[in-house]
């Protein structure tokens, strides 16, 4: 495993070098003209104030020269300068990831536990009431339009009942901690404020739900099916001779070996997430990678728009390393190669 770990970080400069030049490649075809993220109507029949700003930005280079300076910044840790927001991308990507990453967190928290409980019920009570009632479930959540779901949660249970806060990362009246880690429920905890603390964790979770349905159903109908080939092999028949208990074959049996395609889904749905929640955080106001995503791609903001790539595409290949290093954990049997 160490041998495979060591190939897969030294490929992974190259992977990202790949997305780096295909995000920057993209975003010259567009036909939008980014100065009109830069320059007013106004200003843009000004050639002097046109041609100063795109000496500003570095718009005025040829394109192999753009991309030069752009990967020795990158290098440096700088990855420009946002158009809209007149901030470094970096600290605009540092302050938003932590909300997405908590977010996604909770979410597959919640879908994962959701989803192979779920599962496992099914397929232990195949055709059962319990069945159907855990694939309607399933099929409802996977089916239901995102921003239809949190709307309709966000009506009845914060506009009508008041059981759960509205929209935000936390009540918008509060005083916010030092930021440590970005994650609130933690910087809470790390100032020592339990009130704020559960003010943030009740506000994670409607948009943790909403998310977490979604893949819960996902999972619970993989789950189902492999746990239904897995309960009638002979190795489950033989542990039930032995004497072992039903938990103990379900559990410890049967569930582990339908990890490995399990844990597929979930470090590809946690990488889809991380860049892909921008239905629910526009929904709950969340101030995260996928409404930065929006604003980006609304105003043209390339710079911006190829930092969310970046961070996206870096995301998505450790999340694939860590799901393999996983295979190995939940089923010794899987050998790398």
């Amino acid at each position: 495993m160490t041998r495979y770990i060591l190939r897969r970080l030294l490929a992974m400069p190259f992977l990202v070098l790949g997305i780096i030049t295909l995000a920057f490649l993209l975003t010259t075809v567009t036909k939008g003209d980014p100065l009109t993220a830069v320059v007013s109507d106004r200003q843009m029949n000004n050639p002097e104030v046109v041609a100063a700003a795109k000496a500003r930005w570095g718009l005025d280079r040829s394109l192999p020269e753009r991309y030069a300076i752009y990967v020795g910044n990158l290098l440096q840790g700088d990855m420009g300068t946002s158009f809209i927001t007149r901030r470094p991308v970096a600290q605009d990507v540092l302050y938003r990831l932590p909300a997405t990453m908590e977010l996604v967190i909770a979410a597959m928290i919640v879908g994962s536990t959701i989803g192979i409980s779920l599962g496992v019920l099914a397929a232990y009570f195949r055709n059962s009431p319990i069945d159907h009632l855990a694939r309607f479930f399933a099929l409802f959540g996977s089916s239901i339009p995102v921003f239809w779901l949190g709307l309709a949660l966000l009506f009845v249970f914060s506009v009508q009942w008041g059981i759960l806060p509205g929209p935000g990362r936390i009540d918008a009246r509060a005083t916010l901690p030092p930021a440590v880690t970005g994650f609130l429920t933690i910087d809470t905890l790390l100032a020592g404020d339990f009130r704020l603390f559960l003010d943030a964790l009740w506000h994670l979770v409607l948009p943790a739900f909403v998310l977490g349905w979604a893949v819960a159903g996902t999972i619970s109908r993989l789950v189902r099916a492999n746990m239904l080939e897995v309960m009638g092999r002979e190795f489950i028949l033989t542990a039930r001779a032995k004497g072992a208990g039903e938990l103990r074959v379900v559990l410890r049996h049967a569930l582990r070996n339908t990890l490995v395609p399990t844990l597929t889904v979930i470090g590809y749905s946690f990488a889809y997430l991380l860049t892909g929640a921008v239905l629910t955080e526009t929904i709950f106001s969340w101030p995260g990678m996928g409404s930065y995503a929006v604003e980006a791609a609304r105003g043209l903001d390339f710079p911006a728009i190829i930092g969310v790539t970046i961070v996206g595409g870096v995301v998505f290949l450790v999340t694939n390393l860590l799901t393999d290093i996983a295979y190995v954990i939940a089923n010794p049997r899987v050998r790398l190669g």
